[in-house]
């Protein structure tokens, strides 16, 4: 019986031989994170025009550090979050709320019209000139368009990472629809499949490669897109907060919601890759 508890025993962690097979990759990143907070520290001592990694900690530590959710007097009104005194993890969470809208709206369309129009040689040559163009507009040059089509800065938001997402969404999708080999067109003839069976069956998973690319690109140009219009307009968000800190004079709020968006954004783009891989492993 000593033997079989021994043998179903579960393996000690080693602390050790962990170290020695991922120590590179622990030592090298915190290394270069201490040499830019020291140069950060330095330049911040000889210029004086921007305060370093320890000024901002010890202004921001309380309560936005230590507290991220807390809730200030008047930041809740009769509809709900104001953007009034509160925490940045709210902040971030209202500009969430507009990405996951605007972004899965932007996937639906762009994968509907990416396949529409890599199925039509014809069709892509048509539009393709005009999609060059719109995606080429910078997200902040929508914002005029947005606010006088729905006349509120939520609404307009939403449409900006829309119209900013959608682009890289159709495009490779529709070139995903170009590169599927023929061979496969040949077998759904031979066949005889529905057009619901050759949908799922063999064009859907000869394109995911390209689609879920094109979602990946979407997904960060869509949290660019959602931080700078909230700088401009809106009463909620983390670009919201960036924008009222700065014209209260508190940089060192600024640079912590810039540390939060620079997170926010890598673990939407490592979510977004964790997705497409466990996808791509199925197909």
């Amino acid at each position: 019986m000593a033997t079989v508890a021994g043998r179903n025993r579960l393996p000690r962690f080693n602390f050790a031989t962990y170290f020695k097979k991922n120590g590179r990759n622990v030592i090298a990143p915190s290394a270069a994170l201490v040499v830019a907070l020291i140069c950060w520290e330095l330049f911040s001592a000889v210029t004086q025009s921007l305060p370093g990694p320890i000024q901002v900690i010890r202004e921001t530590w309380d309560p936005l550090i230590i507290c991220p959710f807390y809730v200030g007097n008047q930041a809740w009104g009769l509809n709900g979050l104001s953007g009034g005194d509160v925490g940045l993890g709210w902040q971030a969470i209202a500009s969430l709320i507009r990405v996951s809208i605007g972004y899965s709206l932007a996937a639906m369309v762009g994968i509907f019209v990416g396949v529409l129009v890599g199925a039509s040689r014809l069709l892509y040559r048509a539009v393709d000139p005009m999609f060059q163009v719109l995606r080429t507009v910078p997200p902040l040059a929508w914002l005029p368009i947005a606010l006088a089509i729905f006349r509120d800065s939520g609404p307009a938001g939403i449409f900006i990472i829309f119209v900013t997402a959608i682009w890289p969404i159709i495009y490779n999708t529709a070139v995903g629809v170009q590169q599927m080999p023929q061979d496969y067109k040949n077998v759904a003839k031979v066949l005889r499949l529905s057009g619901k069976e050759y949908f799922f069956s063999i064009l859907l998973p000869s394109i995911v490669p390209y689609m879920l690319t094109g979602l990946r690109l979407g997904i960060g140009l869509a949290w660019l897109a959602i931080v700078a219009a909230e700088m401009l307009r809106g009463d909620t968000g983390i670009g919201f907060f960036i924008w009222n800190s700065y014209n209260s004079g508190n940089l060192s709020e600024v640079i912590l919601a810039l540390f939060y968006i620079g997170m926010i954004g890598f673990l939407l783009d490592r979510l977004v890759g964790a997705i497409a891989s466990f996808v791509a492993a199925d197909h």
